[in-house]
């Protein structure tokens, strides 16, 4: 019956993940965020502008009104899409109609394939004036910037990097946490529910799960979102086969000899599957955390 269980519970992850649009699509997502200090009692809307016309679904505006892209129906929304569209850089840069309100220091974030090389601008409508900094690019998979808008009164702007170790050591803990109970947990519905079969599972996944994410985010910090997600992709494989040599190895043992080297096999994959499955859904919820 536990067998029965385990293999239903690892038919339907795969048909959730067959059944998911656009799977290609739900990994982990390069991201900029822009704090801004001296921004009390401040109305103003933040964008970054692009060096190429488009970055993931993003794209500069075509000039017709079919084009346009607000989301919100809020007249002062509309009033800053124009604003910012109709806004001529002098290199060249392109407005790809994503936009924050962060008037008193909101910050802006963008989480979903925001611009390789970009200028921030920010736009005031009591004066209809605007504040331009220099060319920034992303220096890491989330690239974070603090702007001080009361470094100067002039038109120019200027941004620090102040990326948040903090929260990617939390991040890290929090990745690794949620992989232990839910890998934890299909060890019962496997029939390994011994102590000794626990320490393995999670010794092993303590190990692996933390060279993973700290090889990931080293990757991602150095080299980039491209080698990231092929780094992704054979790290992931990677810790998969090693996690079922090790499974078929040592968990029969610590198990009583339950199932035999084929389960234990088939709990390495379903683990890492369900995993992963189940981390997408904790990625939408709290975007940032994987």
């Amino acid at each position: 019956m536990r067998r029965f269980a385990a293999l239903l519970l690892v038919c339907v992850v795969l048909f959730a993940a067959c059944a998911t649009p656009a799977l290609a699509d739900i990994g982990p997502k390069p991201a900029v965020y822009v704090e801004f200090a001296n921004a009390e009692g401040l109305e103003f809307y933040a964008t970054l502008l692009s060096s190429t016309p488009s970055t993931g679904p993003a794209s500069a505006w075509d000039g017709t009104e079919g084009d346009v892209r607000i989301y919100s129906d809020e007249p002062e929304a509309r009033e800053a899409w124009e604003a910012f569209a109709h806004y001529e850089d002098a290199d060249g840069f392109y407005f790809l109609q994503e936009f924050w309100d962060c008037s008193g220091g909101e910050r802006l974030e963008w989480i979903y394939y925001p611009p390789e090389t970009f200028k921030l601008l920010l736009y005031f409508p009591q004066s209809g004036s605007f504040r331009l900094s220099p060319v920034y690019s992303r220096y890491a998979f989330d690239s974070y910037y603090t702007a001080d808008l009361g470094s100067s009164d002039s038109g120019t702007l200027s941004a620090v990097r102040s990326y948040d170790y903090t929260w990617e050591l939390v991040s890290l803990c929090a990745r690794l946490l949620l992989t232990l109970a839910v890998e934890l947990a299909l060890a019962a519905a496997f029939g390994y529910g011994g102590r000794a079969a626990f320490r393995l599972i999670f010794v092993v996944n303590a190990i692996t799960q933390t060279a993973l994410n700290l090889a990931l985010n080293a990757v991602a910090y150095f080299s980039g979102s491209w080698n990231f997600v092929f780094a992704y992709v054979l790290l992931e494989l990677a810790v998969t086969a090693l996690e079922a040599a090790l499974y078929v190895c040592l968990l029969p043992q610590r198990s009583g000899g339950k199932g035999g080297k084929g389960r234990a096999a088939l709990y390495s994959v379903a683990a890492n599957a369900l995993s992963f499955a189940f981390g997408l859904v904790v990625a939408r919820v709290i975007p940032g955390i994987f």
